[in-house]
Order: C-alpha cells, then sequence, then structure tokens
C-alpha cells in the first residue's frame, strides 16, 4: 500500500470508530417503555382520563412533560394530591423505575373531546418527555368501571 491508500484507511477506520463508540453511549437518553395504557369509556365528549404505566429502563431520570392525541388538542397530565385533582407542568420518570398514572392518582386528561370512543375501540396518544423521544401509545377503551388493580371486577371505580 502506498502513504496515500494507508492515510485513507486510517482515516477511514477512525471515523468508523467514532460512529461506533457514538452509538453506544450507553444510558445518555433514557427508553420509556409503557404497559397497560387504557381509557374508561367517556361518559361525554368533554373529557377522559388515560392510565397506563411508564417504566424507565435506564439510568437516566426524565420527566414526562405532555401528551399529544387526534382525539383532543388539550391534553393535560395531572396528579391527586390530598384528594384534589391539579394540572402539572411535569412527572418525574425515575431512572430504573417507574411513574404509574392510575385512577385515584395521577393521570393523563384528554379535555374537549372530537368524538367519543366506545369500550374495544383504540385511542391513539403520543407521551412527551424531557429527555427520551416520544412514545405513541394505543390506548384501549374499557368499560367505565374498570380497575386495572383488579381488572376481574369492574365495580366501584371512577374518574
Amino acid at each position: 500500500m502506498n502513504a496515500r491508500t494507508t492515510r485513507t484507511l486510517a482515516a477511514a477506520l477512525s471515523l468508523t470508530a467514532a460512529l461506533a463508540l457514538s452509538g453506544c453511549s450507553g444510558d445518555s437518553e433514557p427508553k420509556m417503555a409503557v404497559s397497560g395504557a387504557f381509557m374508561p369509556q367517556p361518559v361525554n365528549d368533554k373529557m377522559a382520563g388515560a392510565f397506563m404505566v411508564i417504566k424507565n429502563n435506564t439510568g437516566t431520570a426524565d420527566k414526562l412533560t405532555g401528551a399529544t392525541s387526534p382525539l383532543s388538542g388539550d391534553l393535560q397530565v395531572h396528579e391527586t394530591r390530598d384528594q384534589k385533582m391539579q394540572q402539572v407542568q411535569s412527572m418525574d420518570v425515575p431512572a430504573n423505575g417507574e411513574l404509574r398514572l392510575e385512577r385515584g392518582g395521577s393521570h393523563i386528561m384528554l379535555m374537549g373531546l372530537k368524538s367519543t370512543p366506545k369500550v374495544g375501540d383504540k385511542v391513539t396518544v403520543e407521551l412527551r418527555f424531557e429527555k427520551a423521544g416520544p412514545v405513541k401509545v394505543e390506548l384501549d377503551v374499557k368499560e367505565r368501571t374498570y380497575d386495572a388493580q383488579n381488572p376481574k371486577s369492574t365495580a366501584g371505580q371512577a374518574h
């Protein structure tokens, strides 16, 4: 090989190594996994709640900062403290932990629905995070009394 070929080959190998290492940067951006996503069938087209478990499978903490959906132009992140529901700007998703959005606690509200989904329908929501990329979620529309903690019983719970 001549000197020029050697320099070109060395530069190509260096670039390849740099690209490979940048793709192996570890936990620099959290990766979110969602399970148990559902929405109780709304009573009317005014509002609905979305519930799920968001799992952060990395060592980097993050925050849920919002959500979007074709069903509503106004999605709000809510928490319940001292039996009072209030809108918040974000919710922590701890490193190697989870954020539980459930009845009686933190949840996402869809305000001013464009239609009223029925049991068996699926509603698409895209979750937004401070660090992680957006995550698309399909909410299963369940009976109004559905309780994710006890799926066989649908008694007694309402938003």
